[in-house]
């Protein structure tokens, strides 16, 4: 039988600084060696970790809401398995639920999940230390299955050759548009960022109101910014980061928002803002942002009708040799060393990320398994939503820009508390990348990373 329900949150949920001091077993005095992964009473070692003496149960499975459908697919396919469901906010927003709990569970030496879903991919960053993420490549995963997934897909899972989580979906930048908006204005979709200023400037003059992109959210960077090399966050080791966010390819992708926000074709609004859907959702034209884009946004939230939305590469600065985009989201999925039923877990782990019944026909991302991106791809192209194939997501999977990261801290935080009430303040971008600079080197210290300049 599976049961869904929902964790109840902490009465006070920790600061990503207080968070940080507690992480890791070299961190804390309370931790003892077998709740970091170490020797205990009945513990066996294989697959590269102690693992508990295994036995038959409950497989229990942490999962954020949209992701609740893959684990009732499973159970619904493995009758014979038992599950239990249980409902987080996937660490959304960079949360750090997960590693709250967690840090109770090892205090406690009781409650772990087998495996757990996770919207960052950052998680290992504090996983591994902390004894809770177990090791997938030291024979629980088929290297034939680690292979298969997209390159540099399971990079954020990586410690020093070790794969600690697999991912869940991409979420590559492409340029997304209004096809027949576009061909009605008598414009092509552009390749090059050079380009793409210019159609904005015109978009500005002549049709006024319409729009070329959003500069309102939190993870505006990780669309603009790394896709432009800009070097804001530069994850260089397990605990140091490289900041420069005064660089060329900063300063002159800020020049170009700083351009079109001025004449009102870029929105400073968000594109999940109440404005933006109510005033804003039927004037885009065009639209730099992640996969999710097409279904999450477009169609379910905009409501935009089919055939109109198709997707292109995401434009380039001229004369560059080496195509780059950026990420936003995604999400990664752990398997508890502390797990009971480990084959179990293992199973399910292996399904929900490569299976085609969830990933290829289900899913609503771009899936990092490769095979199963295939299908999917085609799933999307039989929809008839679209306004042409999507093989620009396919392209895009393996061009997002490996130099930018993913720390403990979270861009996304650092963005809106910093360089975003500028903007709504009429600033522009370039006068604030130095207090981004400051900012994140700020926040990269209080998590304990050795920061370059």
């Amino acid at each position: 039988m599976t049961v869904v329900k929902p964790v109840s949150r902490p009465k006070r949920a920790l600061s990503n600084e207080r968070a940080a001091l507690l992480t890791g077993c070299a961190a804390t005095l309370v931790l003892t060696m077998a709740a970091c992964g170490g020797g205990s009473a009945g513990t066996t070692t294989k697959d590269g970790f102690a693992q508990v003496p295994q036995k038959d149960g409950t497989l229990t499975v942490w999962v954020d809401a949209t992701r609740v459908a893959a684990a009732k697919l499973y159970q619904q396919q493995h009758p014979d398995v038992k599950m239990d469901i249980v409902t987080y906010d996937g660490d959304a927003n960079g949360s750090n639920y997960l590693q709250t709990k967690v840090q109770l569970f090892n205090r406690t030496k009781k409650g772990w999940p087998d495996v757990v879903f996770s919207s960052q991919n950052n998680e290992v960053t504090w996983a591994v230390d902390a004894g809770f993420a177990a090791p997938l490549n030291k024979g629980l995963i088929p290297t034939a299955s680690l292979t298969g997934f997209a390159r540099g897909a399971n990079d954020v899972c990586t410690v020093k050759g070790t794969v600690y989580c697999l991912r869940n979906d991409l979420s590559q930048a492409v340029l997304w548009y209004n096809a027949p908006l576009l061909k009605k204005f008598g414009y092509t979709v552009p390749t090059t960022w050079e380009e793409y200023q210019r159609l904005g400037e015109k978009v500005a003059e002549e049709h006024p109101g319409y729009l070329v992109g959003d500069a309102g959210d939190a993870f505006t960077p990780e669309i603009y910014l790394w896709a432009s090399k800009c070097g804001g966050n530069h994850i260089t080791g397990p605990k140091a980061v490289s900041v420069n966010t005064s660089s060329d390819a900063c300063t002159k992708m800020a020049r170009l928002m700083d351009v079109l926000i001025k004449n009102k074709s870029m929105s400073i609004s968000g594109v999940f803002s109440t404005d933006f859907g109510k005033n804003k959702a039927d004037k885009v034209l065009l639209m730099p942002g992640p996969a999710w884009y097409g279904a999450a946004l477009f169609k379910d939230t905009f409501k935009i009708p089919a055939k109109r939305i198709a997707a292109a590469p995401i434009p380039q600065w001229k004369g560059e040799t080496s195509p780059s985009t950026g990420n936003v989201g995604g999400g990664t999925w752990l398997l508890s060393q502390h797990s009971a039923h480990i084959k179990a877990a293992t199973d399910f782990l292996k399904w929900v990320t490569t299976d085609n019944a969830y990933q290829g026909e289900k899913a609503p991302g771009f899936p990092a398994y490769a095979p199963a991106a295939e299908a999917w791809l085609k799933g999307q192209d039989a929809s008839g939503y679209f306004a042409g194939d999507l093989g620009a997501l396919k392209a895009a999977s393996s061009q997002v820009w490996p130099d930018w990261g993913s720390g403990q801290f979270s861009q996304e935080a650092i963005w809106a508390a910093t360089v975003k009430p500028g903007i709504t303040q009429g600033k522009s971008i370039v006068s604030l990348l130095p207090a981004w600079q400051d900012s994140i080197v700020k926040y990269a210290k209080s998590n304990g990373y050795k920061v370059s300049q």
